[in-house]
């Protein structure tokens, strides 16, 4: 069954241009993961914050394990720390995943 995972971030508008270039290197490992169907992104801003919105959908719950190993593992390449990145530009993550019915 399908898996759909759903990002949602918080942020303030100076963030915008780093959070997007990071979204952008995330993307473009993704696509080339085994499992991967597709993804989707949306955002609003509203004042001084940025509400951003990633669904990415995945043949089933094994291709979706995989892909996060192997987004893990690059990560360490590429010394990339998550918690670190979201602390420093103040931006809030709720992380969901979904099954299609």
């Amino acid at each position: 069954m399908n898996q759909i995972l759903i990002d949602r971030f918080q942020l303030p508008k100076e963030a915008k241009d780093v959070f997007l270039k990071r979204v952008k290197i995330n993307r473009d490992f993704i696509k080339t993961l085994p499992g991967f169907l597709g993804d989707e992104v949306y955002f609003c801003e509203k004042n001084k914050n940025i509400s951003f919105v990633t669904v990415a959908k995945w043949k089933d719950s094994d291709s979706l394990e995989n892909a996060k190993a192997l987004v893990f593992s690059e990560y360490q390449k590429q010394n990339f720390h998550m918690s670190d990145f979201l602390e420093k530009n103040s931006i809030q993550l709720e992380r969901e995943i979904y099954e299609k019915i």
